[in-house]
């Protein structure tokens, strides 16, 4: 089996655990059961608008990694200020790819590093934990409503052009 066919066979989809939206620099996250992703800006009522850091996403699992770092069993998504949390697909994957997230068409953009704030959501060590655990920035290529519970999954040019 070549390499790109390796890169491209995903075992399940993923799913959409819990939404938020950041309202503004240093105000709380609001949770959502439903977000509007709007195509080259951002998630409606999010702070961020445009450029490759529309939505940032991290891993259900990568919480659990972060809490054992810090002494914990876990750590609410939340605390980390990402738009979503998933589960069951490894986000770093889907570098260079395009995926579903409901039915809002995204693209992978870059690693997202935790920032000098995560010391003071996490405690002591906050910013270490999550040094590799950050989750990625993505941009929004067709708009449309996520939801928890959505799927999350590569997208399929071959089948859908």
């Amino acid at each position: 089996m070549l390499i790109r066919e390796l890169q491209n066979t995903f075992a399940q989809p993923g799913r959409v655990v819990s939404l938020v939206i950041r309202p503004g620099r240093a105000l709380p996250v609001e949770a959502r059961a439903s977000v509007e992703a709007v195509a080259n800006q951002g998630l409606m009522g999010d702070r961020s608008r445009g450029g490759n850091r529309q939505v940032t996403l991290i891993q259900q699992e990568h919480l659990a990694a972060t809490a054992a770092c810090l002494g914990q069993v876990m750590i609410d998504g939340a605390l980390t200020r990402r738009n979503i949390v998933t589960a069951g697909i490894n986000l770093i994957a889907l570098k260079g790819k395009q995926f579903w997230v409901g039915n809002a068409l995204l693209e992978y953009t870059g690693e997202c590093h935790p920032c000098s704030r995560m010391e003071e959501a996490l405690g002591p060590g906050g910013y270490n934990a999550m040094r590799g655990h950050g989750g990625i920035t993505a941009r929004i290529l067709v708009s449309g409503t996520v939801h928890e519970g959505d799927a999350v999954r590569v997208h399929d040019e071959e089948t859908t052009n």
